[in-house]
């Protein structure tokens, strides 16, 4: 109870207090204090040579409970197949299947939208993959088309210059006729220390490896150059483990994941196992595409394509050595891309030919995957990347 012989402007003050601390507790949960917003953007293809359904980037807010919001939709793009975020999440960066440039567009702080900044050539052709250093002032593209590699400034507003270095990957070509004619690189990934980039070649069955000039952006191979890998393998996409010296890679062509020890020192590669992608009583036709790493590196993930599977391997905590768990149902065709949500509990498989994005829930202590929502309607999908907005 007030006393009332109090002075009059310090009973005011208290009432307002109380009012306050009442509205508080009469809000929602969460609205007290806002919880970061969480946007989702999904990259896709267009082309008709590529039977494609896509239109462009779709931006999607992401509530707390899963459900994707649909935002905004960039359309008139060709192909923004591969998407990366610059640090600080204030710009996104596109390549585009089948053409020459890469594309920078800003994110706005409130709504997530994207606003076009400009677009630069890559001087190669078909760039398939980018990935950006950890000062965000260089982006490193693989160009599937033309085996080469290059290398893009970043200026200080976000906006990307012309490529200043375009590597060329010498080797050579696998036995496969049709997708091993020549180097088609398909990743590009910076190691932990980000002294290195890892850029496994489906063409040429190697996987390379190159010394970043943090200062200057420029590549240059190590002593040992490339890591050889089973003939007809097709190496595709590659993952470090978060603590250990190991790398995986996903073979697309033979359908098998490759463990390597990693020697950091000096940049180089030493195979050390090769298993299967797919169960042992699946006979039919499968190319592998990604993979992805829980983020105590305890549990390794591969989409297959034909099997229409996501293959589950836990790994060794001493030796990073797999070792098969299950094979779960990409709930559609054709799993092209995955990504795990900031809070690496949900992992998101987009299915490029039945046109959907699939949650499922990582159970922790065995790397399962289970169904969790409902599937995020998105035509031809093949990139996906999250940010979080203030």
């Amino acid at each position: 109870m007030l006393d009332l012989q109090m002075p009059q402007h310090t009973r005011r003050a208290i009432l307002q207090g109380g009012a306050a601390m009442l509205s508080l507790q009469l809000l929602p949960a969460g609205k007290a204090q806002s919880a970061p917003a969480l946007f989702a953007y999904a990259g896709c293809f267009t082309s008709r040579q590529r039977y494609a359904r896509g239109d462009g980037i779709h931006v999607y807010r992401v509530a707390p409970d899963g459900v994707w919001t649909p935002v905004q939709t960039l359309g008139n793009l060709a192909n923004p197949s591969m998407l990366a975020l610059r640090p600080g999440q204030r710009f996104l960066y596109s390549v585009h299947g089948d053409e020459t440039y890469a594309t920078a567009f800003a994110i706005d702080d409130r709504t997530g939208e994207l606003g076009l900044v400009n677009r630069a050539q890559t001087r190669g052709r078909n760039g398939v993959h980018l990935a950006i250093d950890a000062a965000g002032r260089f982006m490193i593209v693989a160009n599937y088309g033309s085996g080469s590699v290059s290398v893009l400034p970043i200026r200080e507003d976000g906006s990307l210059a012309d490529a200043t270095q375009v590597v060329a990957l010498p080797g050579q070509p696998g036995p496969h006729r049709v997708e091993q004619a020549s180097s088609h690189p398909h990743d590009i990934v910076f190691d932990p220390t980000g002294k290195y980039v890892v850029v496994p070649d489906k063409g040429l069955d190697r996987v390379f490896v190159f010394v970043f000039d943090a200062a200057s952006g420029e590549l240059s191979p190590t002593a040992q150059g490339s890591a050889l890998a089973r003939s007809g393998s097709g190496p595709r996409h590659a993952a470090f483990h978060p603590t250990l010296p190991v790398l995986w890679v996903v073979n697309e062509i033979a359908s098998t994941v490759a463990t390597y020890f990693w020697e950091a020192e000096r940049g180089h590669l030493r195979a050390a196992q090769i298993l299967s992608a797919l169960p042992s009583d699946y006979t039919g036709e499968n190319t592998s595409a990604e993979i992805v790493v829980s983020a105590d590196g305890r549990f390794v993930y591969c989409s297959n394509r034909g099997h229409d599977t996501i293959a589950v391997f836990s790994a060794d905590s001493s030796t990073g050595l797999l070792t098969p768990v299950e094979w779960a149902s990409s709930q559609g065709r054709t799993p092209r891309f995955m990504a795990f949500d900031p809070s690496r509990r949900v992992l998101y498989v987009a299915n490029e030919q039945s046109d959907n994005i699939v949650p499922f829930q990582v159970d922790a202590a065995t790397g399962k995957l289970t169904l969790s929502g409902r599937p995020i309607h998105n035509a031809s999908p093949a990139a996906i990347v999250f940010a979080a907005r203030k």
